[in-house]
């Protein structure tokens, strides 16, 4: 079993990680909470001290303290328990053309078996599997900017993954992080790959995570025997609880990667809202 670690996995930073997360916490998610701990374990920090060890905030009264937990409070009997709600509450949530931005449109195929789920194999391919116990759904949905005047298309997909217990999610939040180092050449599918492979990790307050417990990021090159390459390539995920949401965005020739981090932001923010406005979160 692998350890939980988030935090960089490789020399270097990401370089789309500051416009992504920045995007996401500018709106959606939830509340930060002051000193209200989080039942799911998100990371909390101390108040900063100064030189003569007063915390800031005994420092200069006036400042507003910082929030040290993200405020998830979902309503128990809304929480999925069987099998039959996780779908329902994965086909509400993952997001479809219309949440990417203007002129996505339905890739075929669409969508996927809900009671499958991407598996990075021995041979750092991309497999569809059966659920393990510990899932009770996970959905993907793929979509796609049109190319248009000699630009390529940009491609997208949105994941969501509900997990029996808040415990589980954060598993597959620890071992997703782990993968980049496992196999930082990976092949999506036939005649698609990526390369180079960046992960890093961030809790709730971290590196601008303001709208979930837990978020992961993960940059490379992405290849294309239609599209040819090396063209951008960028993943994220989050947690709320028991449920983790995924984007990932590549993409093509005339394409920038402002247009493929924005599109992406705009998709999970949503996500993350929707999750908690589907569980009922917050007052």
């Amino acid at each position: 079993m692998v350890s939980w670690r988030p935090v960089l996995l490789r020399s270097g930073a990401l370089m789309a990680t500051g416009l992504l997360l920045a995007g996401c916490s500018g709106s959606g998610g939830g509340k930060a909470a002051g000193a209200k701990g989080s039942t799911t374990g998100a990371g909390t920090r101390s108040s900063p001290t100064s030189s003569s060890g007063q915390s800031a905030a005994a420092a200069n009264p006036s400042a507003t303290p910082s929030p040290t937990a993200f405020a998830f409070d979902p309503d128990p009997a809304r929480l999925p328990k069987t099998r039959a709600q996780a779908v329902r509450l994965a086909r509400a949530v993952t997001a479809e053309p219309v949440k990417w931005g203007p002129g996505f449109v339905k890739r075929d195929p669409y969508e996927t078996d809900p009671g499958h789920w991407p598996v990075l194999d021995a041979n750092c391919v991309w497999q569809r599997d059966s659920l393990p116990p510990t899932v009770l759904a996970s959905l993907t949905r793929h979509s796609e900017l049109p190319a248009e005047d000699g630009k390529g298309p940009i491609r997208v997909s949105a994941v969501v993954t509900v997990h029996r217990t808040v415990t589980d999610a954060g598993w597959e939040m620890a071992e997703t992080l782990e993968e980049a180092l496992r196999c930082p050449d990976q092949q999506l599918r036939q005649g698609e790959r990526i390369t180079g492979l960046l992960s890093q990790g961030a809790a709730f307050g971290l590196m601008g995570n303001l709208t979930s417990e837990d978020t992961l990021s993960e940059g490379g090159q992405y290849y294309s025997d239609e599209l040819g390459g090396p063209h951008y390539y960028y993943w994220t995920q989050s947690r709320l609880g028991q449920v983790t949401v995924a984007v990932a965005g590549r993409g093509a020739k005339g394409r920038t990667e402002a247009e493929v981090s924005t599109a992406m932001s705009q998709a999970i923010t949503q996500m993350l809202t929707d999750v908690e406005t589907e569980l009922g979160a917050g007052e």
